[in-house]
């Protein structure tokens, strides 16, 4: 009787776990299918679109644009309700926390590049008339007069236990703009919202920047092409000159002044202002891209390289070997190109 009792038991045992392996395995499935859907999102932000492609069970919009959301309510300067906005009109001197994160992040790289990128730099671009597409031409003493109070040096971040960050300005004409870091910052934003949910392979771009992590729905590393910088104003002609596998989780901007100029008497003259004299930056690039850990830094290292020229750019790169870069630039009427190790 004892034995027929345990015959029994191992019997109902064996039955329950059988049970529970068919039951585990009918779930794991479940989830790995589930897992294996890819979303796409995409719509209008910043003046331009984003997309973002991702694998994960459930469409996940609204956390994307909150992300997005967030950096516009904080950076924006076309918002008037914006961090930025307040600020800059004296209506405030508190910055939030997405406000205060861009503001040190913008300053570190206007130091690192020695002003060549610099988040003061609006009133400049704006009186040479890109910024509000005036195309009125400043004189030598208005650009005089503006450079007075355009500078990162003129910025200062304070800390207050009461009310948190707190923003100075050594003249109240100094003026913010993150235009050269928010697509950047709000790629970060929502690629960071995707690696607390645990998605492992996703691409995030917003206009020309770009985070990636792990491989694109076949399977394979994500890619980036790097447009012809061919002169056309009107963005009809798109050409790739050169395609780049991401084999490694990262970050990707690109910059190029082939889209944005006019010319006058004759001359070109770039978009990209050079905040250290005031004038078009007047150097033989063409296009930048910029590889690097954040969205943020990549997007103002592209923008400072366009200033900066090949040589003073290859120079950097010497000094940081965590950023990489692929470069087109003019020499002497040749097109050519250049990338830093890891390039590819």
């Amino acid at each position: 009787m004892e034995l027929f009792k345990n015959k029994r038991l191992k019997h109902i045992l064996a039955l329950g776990f059988f049970l529970f392996l068919v039951v585990g395995t009918v779930l794991i499935l479940r989830r790995s299918s589930e897992q294996n859907v890819w979303q796409l999102s995409e719509g209008p932000v910043f003046g331009t679109f984003y997309e973002v492609k991702y694998q994960y069970a459930e469409p996940l919009d609204e956390e994307i644009l909150k992300s997005l959301e967030q950096v516009d309510a904080a950076c924006s300067i076309f918002n008037p309700e914006s961090t930025i906005s307040k600020v800059n009109a004296g209506d405030s001197t508190f910055a939030d926390t997405i406000f205060t994160y861009a503001l040190l992040w913008a300053d570190k790289v206007s130091r690192d590049t020695r002003g060549a990128f610099d988040y003061t730099v609006a009133p400049l671009v704006n009186a040479w008339g890109f910024g509000f597409k005036t195309g009125q031409f400043p004189t030598e003493a208005e650009i005089d007069s503006l450079r007075q109070f355009v500078g990162y040096d003129k910025v200062y971040w304070e800390h207050s236990q009461e009310r948190g960050g707190l923003i100075r300005r050594a003249d109240k004409r100094t003026t913010l703009d993150f235009g050269g870091i928010a697509k950047g910052y709000g790629v970060d934003c929502v690629a960071r919202m995707l690696e607390l949910k645990g998605v492992k392979n996703y691409m995030v771009m917003v206009g020309g920047e770009v985070v990636v992590k792990g491989t694109n729905p076949e399977g394979k590393p994500w890619s980036v092409g790097v447009e012809e910088p061919v002169d056309d104003r009107s963005g009809a002609t798109s050409e790739i000159n050169k395609i780049l596998h991401i084999k490694n989780d990262g970050a990707v901007a690109t910059s190029g002044n082939y889209r944005n100029y006019y010319y006058h008497n004759g001359r070109k003259i770039s978009h990209t202002i050079d905040p250290r004299t005031g004038h078009p930056a007047e150097t033989t690039m063409l296009s930048a891209s910029v590889f690097a850990s954040t969205c943020m830094e990549a997007d103002a290292l592209a923008t400072a390289f366009m200033v900066m020229g090949p040589d003073s750019t290859r120079a950097f790169l010497a000094r940081r070997p965590d950023i990489r870069a692929y470069i087109i630039y003019n020499d002497n009427g040749e097109r050519r190109m250049w990338a830093s190790k890891g390039v590819e």
